[in-house]
């Protein structure tokens, strides 16, 4: 009979890989689009700023080289500096215009200077604002538990946002070192199949499953041993249409072998309440309860044959209860739940 303990949750850094380069030539204009994208807020408007100040400066810096050149302003870098801020976002107070020859032509520099630099910031600002993102979250960590006496590796994931998430479909696979007879070392890719691996709306929580069996990587009493010699890595990828901006949104996570917790289940989530509404309690998404296997074991082992024992479909992923069907045989066939 299990336990309602909770079970101390492991924090996941999410790196999917840290990777140091060498013999590559350094060149940071290259990609410098992509660059720019994938950086935070804050470092971008510093940046922007950053580039803003500068640009004036030198612009301050070439009036200063022929006195005069700014008519009625002192031959000082801070006269100059705010002449500068002026024609390069086009303002024009008045009080401060070109005074000679070189003068027109700085600011005739300065000025196609920021009609291409605003219009640069602005492309960018949009393309970042308007770059699409979904709010999926994961779990902190992958379950190993029963369900009808069968073994099955489980994941917990959320939309957060609660609007649809259309045919979204998941992928997981385990990364793990090989070595061939030749000696050459691989790091290869090993999908795990899922119970349900489509979600047709996925808009609160779905709890996604991997059945153990023979051709698992999570078979075997040696499993757990098994997995950290090869170096695993489990990655969980997530795709579906945005149905609010009509667009194709990705989420994706990664665990280490010491995020998995054996036999265990996840806390539930999602309750009915009298009204009808459904109610995630989001206090409880990353904890998960000790469940004793019923072998008493505390690893992995081998499925049982009992053809009374059936595939467990994962839990619906909003909430709803699965319908049952009458048995076509002797074994029971549970349906596929809903999304």
């Amino acid at each position: 009979m299990s336990r309602d303990r909770p079970i101390p949750v492991r924090q996941n850094t999410n790196d999917l890989f840290r990777i140091r380069t060498v013999g590559k030539r350094w060149a940071p204009w290259e990609d410098l689009y992509h660059r720019v994208l994938e950086i935070s807020w804050a470092a971008y408007f510093a940046l922007i700023a950053l580039a803003f100040v500068s640009a004036n400066a030198v612009f301050a810096c070439l009036y200063l080289l022929e006195p005069g050149s700014i008519a009625n302003a002192r031959d000082t870098f801070g006269d100059a500096f705010f002449f500068s801020v002026q024609s390069l976002a086009t303002i024009g107070y008045g009080a401060m215009a070109p005074g000679t020859l070189y003068g027109h032509i700085l600011v005739t520099v300065e000025a196609l200077t920021g009609l291409l630099g605003f219009a640069l910031v602005t492309g960018i600002t949009f393309s970042k604002f308007a770059r699409p993102t979904s709010r999926v979250i994961f779990s902190k960590n992958v379950v190993v538990g029963e369900r009808n006496g069968e073994r099955y590796v489980m994941f917990r994931m959320a939309n957060y946002r609660h609007n649809q998430i259309v045919e979204a479909q998941l992928r997981v696979m385990v990364l793990q070192n090989f070595v061939t007879r030749e000696g050459e070392q691989l790091r290869v890719p090993v999908d795990l199949p899922l119970v349900r691996d489509r979600s047709a709306f996925f808009r609160l929580t779905w709890t996604a499953s991997h059945k153990i069996d023979e051709k698992s990587p999570f078979y075997g009493p040696d499993a757990e041993r098994l997995l950290r010699e090869k170096d695993s890595q489990i990655f969980l990828s997530v795709t579906g249409l945005d149905e609010t901006i009509a667009q194709t949104v990705h989420a994706r996570y990664a665990y280490q072998i010491d995020d998995i917790v054996w036999g265990a289940r996840f806390k539930d989530v999602i309750s009915t309440l009298e009204d009808g509404w459904r109610e995630i309690d989001y206090r409880n998404f990353h904890e998960v309860i000790e469940q004793p296997f019923t072998d008493g074991s505390t690893g992995a082992h081998e499925p049982s044959n009992d053809v009374s024992k059936v595939d467990a479909p994962d839990p619906p992923s909003d909430g709803a209860t699965i319908a049952t069907v009458e048995p076509t045989s002797k074994a029971t066939t549970a349906p596929e739940s809903a999304a």
